[in-house]
């Protein structure tokens, strides 16, 4: 026993010894970086063990690396805050590799039966077309094909195959759920800086924000005079959708919830976010909620919803069809013009845009190449007609670059993916999971209806969070078999 006392004493000696070394080596590094660098080598020296940390953890456990990444997405908008051209995107491209790799190093722990997924299978679909458009001959610059390929397929490839085999659990996606909530809390709060700033005596807008207002944001988040708040994402049409996606999440939290402390929760909750998307003059988030709510109600396949809905709903538009209240209120005018799209000149427009891209695009079924339109298209290519028609939707730069026969592939595989998830849905018999299931299938089918207005699927942290949610839904009786097994 004293032996034994006297190895661990004689270990601890050591031990000291060599985090007393480790320490003076890590100060004389300090010292010289803030010498050289300042106040920037003193970051470095903060930030450079939490990179050391965070990379360990992530090989370790390659779920962190999902869990980081979706975080980090909410915040490449923030890259306006910085100075220089800091390439945000390329720093989470990095880390999804990062993960995917750590997943390999991790096999013996992953569950590569889930890749058998007819989802998984209608990415890959997805994936080996939009691979096949690098060879179009059509394309006026093949290499701007990996500008719009990372957003077009090749996250979400990432994404699907590390989410499907990594053992995450029911409490992992409770956890993401209520960090998307956070997110979009702050989000609202700064939309209300944006909007209000001034009456709380605050500033509205950072030098930061005047400046991407000045090098033209203006243009479209400047109407009449009325800021379009955008809070911290990349433009208030993407800040309105998110905004009106999580304000559906705080609804069927709310119509789910027995407890009445979190139903007043989640009744305060869906009342800052829903003005968040008010505040963004974003009309067309509108159809979020529609599409999205609709399918919620439908995928109940419960009448009572239906019909307390329809009760609560038709007065509603009825409202907002057929009157002119709350007209005062810029806000409430905005989202009261989604609703008459015919008397609307920015859609009139939009139709023309569409009558001359099918003209252009009729002898084309396999598009003007990836890269080609929209910002690639305008940084690359600017002389070609691709890169000066703005698509205004998602769908219709992907009718632009891939085509019909691309456009049609794509549609096919929102399709299939939806369609597992319903059959995955309608299988489970855990009331909880059921729950978290039609959050996240719901919120993707309203994204996937509003994006036919804004091309918002391919951004961040849209992108980010649709591409994990599918995969997440897609493989949804995975926690009903754990919970038979009792091992995750």
């Amino acid at each position: 026993m004293i032996d034994r006392i006297y190895q661990l004493t004689d270990g601890w000696r050591h031990s000291r010894l060599l985090f007393g070394l480790l320490g003076l080596l890590l100060a004389v590094v300090a010292g010289y970086l803030i010498g050289k660098m300042g106040i920037m080598g003193g970051l470095l020296v903060i930030a450079l063990p939490v990179g050391i940390a965070t990379l360990v953890m992530i090989l370790l456990e390659p779920k962190v690396g999902v869990y980081l990444y979706a975080n980090l997405s909410f915040l490449i908008g923030a890259a306006r805050f910085m100075d220089g051209d800091i390439q945000v995107g390329l720093g989470l491209d990095g880390l999804l590799v990062l993960t995917f790799a750590a997943t390999l190093l991790n096999a013996r722990r992953m569950n590569w039966k889930r890749l058998k997924n007819p989802a998984f299978y209608c990415v890959c679909l997805w994936l080996f077309y939009t691979i096949l458009e690098y060879f179009n001959p059509d394309s006026p610059y093949p290499p701007a094909w990996f500008y719009h390929a990372r957003s077009f397929s090749l996250s979400w490839a990432f994404l699907s195959f590390i989410v499907l085999v990594n053992p995450i659990t029911k409490n992992d996606v409770w956890l993401l759920i209520k960090t998307w909530l956070v997110w979009s809390v702050i989000a609202a709060f700064w939309g209300f800086k944006q909007q209000y700033g001034h009456a709380l005596g605050l500033r509205d807008l950072e030098q930061a924000e005047l400046n991407w207002l000045a090098a033209g944001g203006a243009r479209t988040h400047i109407l009449w005079g009325q800021l379009r708040s955008f809070s911290f994402y990349s433009d208030a049409g993407q800040f309105g959708s998110e905004m009106a996606g999580v304000t559906l999440i705080c609804l069927i939290l709310f119509m789910n919830e027995k407890r009445w402390f979190s139903k007043f929760l989640y009744v305060g909750l869906t009342l800052v976010i829903f003005w968040g998307f008010a505040v963004s003059g974003t009309r067309s988030a509108l159809f979020v909620l529609i599409g999205g709510y609709g399918a919620y109600l439908v995928l109940q396949r419960k009448l009572k919803p239906i019909l307390l809905s329809a009760a609560v709903g038709i007065p509603i538009l009825c409202i907002l069809l057929f009157t002119h209240l709350g007209d005062g209120v810029y806000q409430i005018y905005r989202i009261r013009t989604a609703l008459r799209p015919t008397q609307d000149e920015s859609f009139l427009v939009r139709l023309e845009n569409q009558q001359r891209l099918k003209a252009y695009l009729v002898n084309l079924p396999f598009g003007t190449g990836i890269g080609s339109s929209s910002g690639a298209g305008v940084r690359f290519t600017p002389w070609h007609w691709a890169a000066q028609i703005p698509p205004d939707s998602w769908y219709v730069q992907l009718w632009i670059e891939t085509g019909i026969v691309g456009l049609s592939v794509y549609l096919f595989v929102l399709a299939g993916i939806i369609l597992t998830g319903i059959w995955q849905l309608w299988r489970l018999k855990d009331p909880w999971i059921t729950t978290l299931m039609l959050i996240l299938l719901c919120e993707f089918i309203g994204i996937c209806v509003v994006s036919y207005s804004n091309p918002i699927l391919g951004q961040f942290p849209t992108s980010t969070m649709l591409y994990i949610n599918s995969m997440l839904f897609a493989s949804a009786g995975r926690w009903e078999k754990a919970n038979e097994r009792m091992s995750e």
